[in-house]
């Protein structure tokens, strides 16, 4: 059959389309990701801490044994069950585990624009001409209408090759919101847990304030009671048993009043777990613990403990990288598609070779005017740039606060303690003292009314004070990370309980996270 002059001969196509392919690999090589390169943003980190007390040991890294289970250094196993529960059923923890994983197939999204896609479609249709009277009528003129039959086969790929790094920087953003949202999930788990103690602590606190004021309970019956006999033996008046009654019954209310803030954090501590209050209980276990000793970490090395300033640092590498995507919007768009199939009005005929046809092409396209629009999008990219930026450095600045913060706490109560054991014990001396006088009749009650206020008011704070510094304690070791990294960031199953604490006899401490290349990002 001859070539016909209106169609290229088949060795002109298989040269056009080579030039094309040519084209397209060496667009290819030469393309490159537009934008800025990430650098982790730069911030003021002290060369130590001013709150740390004498003796406390500063921590190397290389020393720092892993604290993922950091609560088991209280030694308490009511608190590492609580932990455990808190871990497996607390709904705050379950949504940032679904945020994690959300975050996480995002980035096989944006891996998906790499690849070509792909596509086959089958048709068959039917269609006629005419209006057609088929009435056999000798009165009637009948018209047959035509009709076509159609069917098609085909299959169809696109793709648009990544020229300028818009696709390997949407990868590096959502690979950096998959890591912001992993260290999100640790600090959620982290805040969870150290609140968890805090407040199991507090209720300790309560129950030993509890028991002061039931011993205090105890104390004012006998002092009532040796009232009464005394006043029935005419040596005192009426009005002292009325004031040791008022006293004891203000003590009674009191202990009474202390069970309301009790049961309030023991609904607190149901809902962190994930069990309702109404079926939720702890018997009460005065506090008698005192804080461990927690190695104080290098100032540095706060920026690889805390969850929160990888989340906000891997937030402000991802807004660097949105930049790129938006300047890459100034380039032009290569996309290459391919066709073939078959095509036949005869479904016998259809997948003969007659029936094939096919069509392959570069499509390049460019934006020439669009008003300013990318332009104020790659403006609006670098503003929220420089506010993750100022985002992570506060994170960086609340961080060294929260240290300081807690330090401070824990060396000013170790030395209040001191004071108020002191202040207990002169005002139990003072008490004891002054009930003699009184029962020998040389000092008026109300003495021994202010004596017993001294006292009862200087125990309750020292059990005060108690559970201040196991707050203390655990805001302290909440302040230096817990016992999370850096490196967990990917290393998570995307589970609830995700990512795990590392285990192992120690951890060293990694280094903070950087960008990572383009080639790596593919």
């Amino acid at each position: 059959m001859p070539h016909h002059p209106a169609f290229p001969a088949p060795a002109v196509t298989r040269r056009l389309t080579a030039t094309a392919l040519s084209a397209t690999l060496a667009m290819l090589v030469a393309g490159c990701a537009v934008g800025p390169d990430y650098q982790r943003p730069a911030t003021t980190i002290p060369a130590s801490y001013k709150e740390a007390p004498e003796g406390w040991k500063v921590a190397q890294p290389a020393d720092q044994n892993d604290r993922g289970t950091w609560w088991t250094i209280y030694n308490d196993e009511r608190l590492n069950d609580l932990e455990t529960r808190l871990n497996q059923s607390n709904q705050s923890i379950a949504q940032f585990a679904a945020a994690y994983r959300q975050a996480r197939a995002l980035v096989g999204e944006a891996r998906a624009a790499y690849f070509p896609t792909i596509g086959a479609s089958a048709t068959a249709s039917r269609s006629g001409t005419g209006a057609g009277n088929r009435s056999t009528s000798s009165s009637s003129f009948g018209q047959q209408g035509s009709v076509n039959n159609q069917f098609s086969l085909s299959l169809d790929a696109t793709w648009e090759p990544d020229l300028w790094g818009s696709v390997s920087r949407t990868v590096a953003a959502q690979k950096a919101g998959q890591q912001g949202a992993a260290a999100d999930l640790a600090n959620a788990r982290l805040s969870a847990q150290a609140t968890l103690a805090q407040t199991y602590f507090q209720l300790r606190s309560l129950d030993a304030q509890q028991r002061l004021l039931d011993d205090t309970v105890g104390a004012y019956e006998q002092s009532l009671k040796l009232t009464q006999n005394q006043y029935a033996q005419g040596i005192v008046a009426r009005s002292d048993v009325i004031q040791a009654q008022t006293q004891l019954q203000s003590a009674q209310a009191a202990a009474i009043d202390n069970g309301v803030a009790r049961a309030q954090f023991e609904h607190a501590i149901a809902v962190l777990v994930g069990e309702p209050a109404s079926t939720f209980s702890l018997p009460p276990i005065p506090l008698d613990a005192t804080p461990p000793t927690v190695p104080v970490q290098m100032p540095s090395a706060v920026l690889e403990r805390r969850p929160d300033i990888a989340s906000a640092e891997r937030k402000a590498a991802a807004a660097n990288e949105q930049i790129g995507v938006e300047m890459a919007a100034y380039f032009p768009t290569l996309t290459l598609s391919a066709q073939g199939g078959f095509e036949s009005s005869v479904l016998s005929q259809l997948l003969r070779a007659p029936s094939r046809f096919w069509t392959l092409g570069p499509d390049i396209a460019a934006t020439l005017f669009d008003g300013g629009l990318r332009s104020a999008r790659t403006d609006a990219a670098r503003a929220a740039y420089d506010q993750s930026v100022a985002t992570y450095r506060q994170a960086v600045l609340t961080a060294f606060q929260d240290v300081e913060d807690n330090l401070a706490s824990l060396r000013i109560l170790e030395k209040e303690i001191v004071v108020q054991q002191q202040a207990v014990e002169s005002a139990q001396q003072a008490l004891t003292i002054i009930n003699n006088q009184y029962k020998a009749g040389t000092v008026a009650y109300i003495s021994v009314l202010t004596a017993q206020t001294t006292a009862f008011t200087a125990q309750q704070k020292l059990a005060g004070i108690a559970g201040q510094r196991m707050v203390s304690s655990v805001g302290l070791v909440k302040a230096l990370g817990g016992g999370w990294d850096v490196a967990q960031m990917d290393r998570e199953t995307g589970g609830v309980e995700a990512p795990a604490p590392a285990s192992g006899a120690s951890a060293p401490v990694a280094a903070a996270p950087v960008a990572t290349t383009q080639a790596a990002n593919r």
